[in-house]
């Protein structure tokens, strides 16, 4: 008999965000739980990856456990569709942060009110089903919508910010024609500059470039640079 297994969904909108911390926090609930990563910008579940590779293989037992509700979805309407098809699927959902809306939860809610049923429990269990699945869905849309909002809130502030700081005559994004200078290029310019014979070398284009390992492009642009350096110094 297949043992239900217990899953961590992990989610980031940018490379650059950490992930450790929400590893961290569903390892603390289930150290044996399997993390499934995902980069993913947007408020949709549609079109993660990594996300439909787990609806796949996810079977009736199974857990999966969020750091937060909006790591599964930050659209409500969508994300209260995926939560009750799970459900029915009798996958269990854990949501670290908004602990009120687990599946267990609910579940257990309409377990206690089936021993109160008497003789016609079966009757009244589809009532009792449709009236506690309907509370449900008003906390879990609840959550959901606080999720949507927030992102909302974190892009306006963002328009507002730099709304602010461009009334305040402070300069947003890169200046038109200014260069940003990296420490690669500074050191391959170096090796440029010593190694080809249009400086203090002897060795041609092509063979730098073998060397260096670094694309034509990007050789010929720097070597393009270091002339107007030295153009500039020479004014």
């Amino acid at each position: 008999m297949r043992k239900p297994k217990v899953y961590g969904y992990c989610r980031i909108s940018t490379p650059k965000q950490s992930i450790d911390r929400q590893i961290r926090n569903i390892q603390a609930e289930n150290e044996k739980a399997v993390i499934v990563q995902e980069v993913f910008t947007g408020t949709k579940v549609t079109g993660r990856k990594e996300w439909s590779k787990l609806l796949k293989k996810i079977k009736p037992g199974d857990t999966i456990i969020f750091d937060s509700v909006s790591r599964m979805s930050r659209n409500a309407e969508e994300g209260i569709e995926v939560y009750f098809k799970l459900l029915d699927k009798g996958v269990n959902l854990i949501f670290l942060k908004e602990r009120y809306i687990d599946t267990d939860t609910y579940k257990s809610e309409i377990q206690d009110r089936i021993e109160l049923t008497g003789a016609d429990e079966d009757e009244i269990f589809k009532g009792i089903n449709n009236y506690f699945r309907k509370l449900a869905k008003r906390q879990i849309k609840i959550a959901f919508d606080q999720a949507e909002k927030e992102v909302e809130d974190l892009h306006q502030r963002t328009r507002e910010g730099i709304e602010t700081a461009r009334l305040n005559g402070k300069q947003i994004g890169r200046a038109t024609g200014t260069k940003v200078t990296t420490k690669k290029s500074v050191e391959m310019k170096a090796k440029i500059v010593k190694m080809s014979k249009s400086f203090s070398g002897n060795m041609t284009d092509k063979e730098i470039i073998d060397i260096l390992k670094i694309a034509r492009n990007t050789y010929f642009k720097y070597k393009r640079e270091l002339r107007e350096g030295a153009a500039d110094c020479t004014e």
